[in-house]
């Protein structure tokens, strides 16, 4: 079944008429179903017209009601990208894929707060998206690398993902659900939430987790995975090297009070029965290794 979306899901774009987002929506287009599974676009200056066959709305209300889209993916440029998400939460929008980068802080801080009491999940903002593999693709990962399968993978790191997958491919284990989650301070989804579903998915066997320097996402997710995971878990941290009080990428990836190393990442997943790899390009092997 995989997780949040599949071949019978029906996407909105906010954004479709901007070169990001005419490019990604293309590119989703023609991968697997995508075709079949992107049904409208949004923008408030040019209701009426069309990109790609795909007809474009005025309002994130109005393309739900026309088309019965219930996931939205938004390449809003940065001012406007919270404002986007907003106008989605509001219109009931079941999933929302923020793939801005460069949003300000202040404005996701209010954006989360709007958020409490909706129904609507949102991943990212400065996130890649979410893919099922051989089914749909929502973002700006490359579809080719990617093959159907029984692995999980969950990420803050965009690049790291891509790598975790062709690592994966090269042990010959397919994904049943690849996610995104965003390198921002404020986000959506973490990884406990994304652990959850993967946990309860019965297409998924395994779960590789893809973590960085900065906040506590990973050890409150490690916590969780002691106590209730019933699946294999094995994990990388990105930024064993970095300095203290030093920005490294992402927004989200510094070192604060001495909270948020890597060290003290990898220490906690360690104790809570996580294996976990110093070496990115051992991941896939690591993986692979559980599951015999």
């Amino acid at each position: 079944m995989a997780i949040l979306i599949n071949k019978n899901t029906r996407v909105m774009t906010q954004g479709i008429t901007g070169r990001t987002g005419q490019f990604h929506t293309k590119s989703c287009i023609e991968y697997a179903k995508g075709k079949n599974c992107f049904v409208a676009g949004v923008n408030p200056k040019r209701p009426g017209e069309y990109f790609e066959n795909i007809p474009i709305f005025a309002t994130v209300k109005e393309a739900k009601q026309a088309t019965g889209a219930t996931v939205s993916v938004i390449y809003v440029p940065p001012p406007f990208a919270a404002s986007a998400i907003d106008e989605a939460v509001d219109a009931g929008i079941d999933l929302v894929i923020c793939i801005t980068e460069g949003i300000p802080v202040s404005d996701m801080i209010r954006t989360r707060y709007k958020m409490h009491g909706h129904k609507t999940l949102l991943i990212g903002p400065n996130c890649p998206g979410i893919i099922t593999p051989d089914e749909i693709k929502i973002g700006i990962m490359p579809g080719h690398i990617h093959k159907k399968g029984r692995i999980g993978v969950v990420s803050r790191s965009g690049t790291l993902t891509y790598e975790a997958v062709a690592q994966l491919m090269e042990q010959g284990l397919g994904q049943s659900t690849c996610i995104g989650i965003g390198g921002d301070p404020i986000n959506g989804l973490k990884h406990l939430d994304v652990m959850r579903m993967f946990n309860e998915d019965n297409d998924t066997d395994a779960v590789l987790m893809v973590g960085e320097i900065g906040g506590s996402d990973e050890e409150e997710c490690a916590a969780w995975i002691k106590s209730n995971m019933t699946k294999p878990v094995v994990g990388f941290i990105a930024g064993v090297t970095a300095p203290a009080g030093k920005r490294m990428g992402h927004a989200g990836a510094i070192i604060s009070g001495g909270k948020g190393t890597a060290q003290e990442k990898i220490a906690t997943m360690e104790e809570c029965g996580i294996k976990v790899t110093l070496n990115p390009a051992e991941m896939g092997k690591l993986l692979m290794s559980v599951l015999r």
